[in-house]
């Protein structure tokens, strides 16, 4: 499973080698046929592609996953910051990074939430799910929402 673009998806339905499962908004045209603007494809013939069994870890995506939101307070997130601070041996991982806003990142500096008698709405770790996988930090079409396994409120 994997995201291709418009072109691609019609070039595989066109070639054969794949079927539109579900049409999206508009027609394609070219001189001998008219096509609907795939949404969905699946391939004819199965081929195993290898994905990735994490995801990675980026700004955008820490983000996202904390819903641009600061751990601390819930104010708007403007940076990233690590729960236990690098400089005391703090990891560069999904369970150790948050959102935060300035204000909480710079008052926090290089303390952990429990030296300053503060907590974290919600414990960090990895995304999981398919559409993370497929999708990373990006929104899905609510049309594919079938194939995915999307929770409600996406």
């Amino acid at each position: 499973m994997c995201v291709v673009s418009v072109r691609r998806a019609a070039i595989l339905v066109l070639s054969a080698k794949a079927v539109c499962v579900a049409d999206g908004e508009g027609i394609l045209h070219s001189a001998r046929h008219d096509l609907p603007v795939p949404s969905v494809v699946r391939l004819t013939r199965y081929v195993r592609v290898p994905y990735r069994s994490h995801v990675g870890l980026s700004r955008r995506a820490i983000f996202a996953r904390d819903g641009w939101r600061c751990a601390y307070c819930r104010g708007p997130a403007e940076t990233i910051d690590h729960v236990f601070p690098r400089s005391r041996g703090g990891r560069h991982a999904w369970e150790n990074v948050v959102a935060a806003c300035a204000r909480c990142n710079h008052a926090k500096g290089d303390k952990t939430p429990a030296e300053l008698g503060w907590r974290l709405h919600a414990l960090p770790a990895a995304p999981k799910g398919m559409a993370w996988r497929v999708l990373g930090h990006r929104a899905p079409d609510p049309r594919w929402a079938d194939w995915l396994d999307l929770p409600e409120a996406a």
